[in-house]
């Protein structure tokens, strides 16, 4: 996504104190840290376009011309649209002086997209062509159970449940927690990485320790997709997309996989 601002005007410190007040507010409400930091962006880009008005003199002209001059005439995504207007109705809740109307802010209609979708033997294509064992059981666990990049990054020894074969997803999105059934396969690839890696507190973790980067994480898919010969744009959230397909056409009954994708 493109950046469309850099920064706040340094002397409005009216925005800062209340830009600082939505952090502190979302952090009590116990929004994920990728919530936090998308909606701060999305409302500080916004912020900056009209830097001659205090945060409450805004009105919902401001946010038509914004969103037509900016969003719309430079042919940024509907996705980051919906996200600039879940921030602001967001923000302006917590705001107690405002003349903007918060009920009159409409997000656009959702884009109809399908999802990119591997084939269970392009998968394998790819966890073959991933010959490093750390990287290869990150794709193989994440694909097996269908995580979202977060979820994996910030899976601790203690959630893999060996003696019941279950997974504990603590925090996915929305906060909410789930399991998920552990393969023996999976199990025993998992076990040769701990004897060879001997990760501390997450599973996956970085060179110095601490969580494994996101970043790096698709870094390794993209290595493995290059080295299948799959052409397709393929991105971390397509096996998630590929486990819920390959189950669905196994047979497996669609209110059952929503429960294992949370």
């Amino acid at each position: 996504q493109k950046k469309i601002v850099k920064k706040l005007p340094q002397a409005d410190t009216g925005t800062f104190t209340a830009l600082d007040y939505f952090k502190e507010w979302m952090e009590q409400k116990r929004y994920s840290s990728q919530t936090i930091r998308n909606y701060l962006q999305a409302i500080t880009s916004f912020l900056s376009y009209i830097p001659e008005k205090q945060t409450e003199e805004i009105t919902n002209a401001d946010v038509i011309e914004y969103n037509h001059k900016v969003i719309i005439a430079n042919g940024i995504s509907v996705s980051y649209q919906r996200i600039m207007v879940g921030a602001l109705k967001l923000f302006y809740q917590t705001q107690q002086k405002k003349k903007i109307i918060i009920e009159e802010l409409q997000r656009p209609f959702n884009e109809h997209r399908l999802p990119e979708v591997l084939s269970k033997e392009d998968v394998k294509k790819i966890l073959d062509k991933t010959e490093n064992l750390k990287h290869k059981t990150m794709l193989s666990l994440i694909y097996s159970c269908g995580l979202r990049i977060g979820e994996a990054i910030s899976m601790k020894l203690k959630d893999i449940d060996s003696t019941r074969m279950m997974i504990r997803v603590i925090r996915g999105k929305g906060n909410k927690d789930r399991i998920i059934g552990l393969s023996p396969k999976i199990l025993e690839l998992l076990r040769k990485y701990y004897k060879a890696y001997k990760p501390k507190e997450y599973l996956f973790e970085g060179q110095y320790g601490g969580k494994y980067s996101s970043r790096s994480m698709e870094r390794v898919l993209q290595h493995g997709v290059m080295k299948a010969g799959i052409k397709r744009k393929i991105v971390m959230h397509t096996l998630r997309h590929s486990y819920a397909t390959h189950l669905l056409e196994a047979g497996t009954d669609i209110r059952y996989i929503q429960e294992l994708l949370g």
